[in-house]
Order: C-alpha cells, then sequence, then structure tokens
C-alpha cells in the first residue's frame, strides 16, 4: 500500500513544520510526517525548511531561544507527531547554504538523538546531499536511510542501493513508471516529492509508489481509500 507522507505536516492547513501541523497530520491519519533540521548558534537541533527565518536572520547565527516560538526543536516536532506514524527526518545541508556542515555535525548529532529515542525503524533519515547521509548509514547503521534527488536516474539509483539505503526519494516532476521500476529491482523504496494533485496521486498509486509526500494528506487518503475501493 503507498503511504501518505504529511509534507512538513499537513503544511496546507498548517503552518509547515509546526506541532500544529505535525498534530493535524496525525488526526487527519497520515502514514508519516517528512520535517526539516537545521543547526542553531548554539547548536541546538530545530525543525525549520530554510536556512533563514522570515526575518532574514540565519539560524546557524542565532541561539534557539531567540528564534520565533513558533519552530520547534526536533524533540518537540517528534513529540507532536502519533507513535503510530513515522517520522522523515530531513537534513538540511546545502553547500551553497550559509549553514553548510562539511563535518557532518548535523549527522552525528541526530543520528545521536534518533538512536537515544529507540524504535530505530520508525525513523527515516534523508539528505539531499550524499555524504551527510551517508555518514548517518556510518555512525547509525541501525537506522533507516533515503536519498533525496531532484530526477530519478540510473545512477542515483545505483548510488543509493550499493552504499545501503532503503529508499530514494525523487521529486514527483518527470517521475515514470519505469524508473519507479528500476528502483523496485534495486531493491529501493520509491517516496516521491511533493505531489498536491489528486490525479497525479493517483497515477503514483497506480504504479506501486511507496510514499507519496504531500501538503494535503487528507486529500491524498481519499484517493488511496477510492483506489483501494476501485482495485487499482
Amino acid at each position: 500500500m503507498t503511504l501518505v507522507i504529511a509534507h512538513r505536516g499537513a503544511s496546507a492547513a498548517e503552518p509547515e513544520n509546526t506541532v500544529a501541523a505535525f498534530r493535524l497530520a496525525g488526526e487527519l491519519g497520515a502514514d508519516g510526517v517528512e520535517l526539516d533540521v537545521r543547526r542553531t548558534a548554539d547548536d541546538r537541533l530545530v525543525v525549520h525548511h530554510d536556512a533563514a527565518v522570515a526575518d532574514g536572520r540565519i539560524i546557524r547565527h542565532v541561539r534557539a531561544a531567540e528564534l520565533p516560538s513558533s519552530m520547534p526543536s526536533l524533540d518537540e516536532a517528534i513529540d507532536a507527531c502519533r507513535p503510530t506514524m513515522f517520522v522523515n527526518v530531513e537534513i538540511k545541508n546545502d553547500p551553497d547554504e550559509p549553514d553548510d556542515d562539511p563535518s557532518h555535525w548535523l549527522a552525528h548529532t541526530v543520528s545521536a538523538l534518533l538512536a537515544r529515542r529507540g524504535t530505530p525503524r520508525r525513523w527515516l533519515v534523508s539528505s539531499f546531499r550524499p555524504g551527510t547521509v551517508g555518514r548517518v548509514r556510518r555512525v547509525a547503521p541501525m537506522l533507516r536511510t533515503a536519498l533525496l534527488c531532484e530526477g530519478l536516474g540510473d545512477a542515483q539509483i545505483a548510488h543509493a542501493a550499493r552504499v545501503g539505503h532503503v529508499a530514494i526519494h525523487p521529486s514527483v516532476d518527470g517521475l515514470t513508471a519505469d524508473q519507479v521500476r528500476s528502483a523496485h529491482a534495486a531493491g529501493l523504496a520509491v517516496n516521491a516529492w511533493t505531489c498536491n494533485d489528486p490525479d497525479r496521486i493517483a497515477e503514483l498509486i497506480a504504479w506501486g509508489v511507496d510514499g507519496i509526500c504531500t501538503d494535503v494528506p487528507d486529500l491524498a487518503l481519499a484517493v488511496r481509500r477510492s483506489a483501494v475501493g476501485t482495485g487499482a
């Protein structure tokens, strides 16, 4: 069954990457949530997509206590998710952004936090930066990992399978059924991002995509129920 993953929580109905968005995702019945983690000036883990807050301050240059109260810590975000949901933690580590982390401190620290919380099968750690998610594989092999990518090609599939990731996360734009089959043949789950169109969601379900990351988990769940009802 294709899993419904609430993108930054139920982000069409509540502000993204907030406790309210994660709680609502659970209330709507999402199978999992996706969230983004960054590092503050005082080395705290906070959940936010962009490197800067709305007023332009760089999160890496600001102490956690000085950030907006709506921005949760990673622990607070996880606590807002129902225990039955899995949590996809995306480590934000782009060399072109001001919080570039070549030492992979975030990979080590996120891995340690998730290991302390136990239930390793509940966590899925992803990143666009192969070295970052690869570091998680090395320091916490009990955690499931995934490689994020814009387009899904043979090189990305081969790399993800070779280093031991359980999944690959391609953009829904341009994704084809043949690419999904190739990833599955390599032993990888395919979790596509970010899809809010009901017709495209239905198509992905028909292809056997393993997970769909969406801002509208209630819509995706309704499409999935309809697909199951028609035997698609």
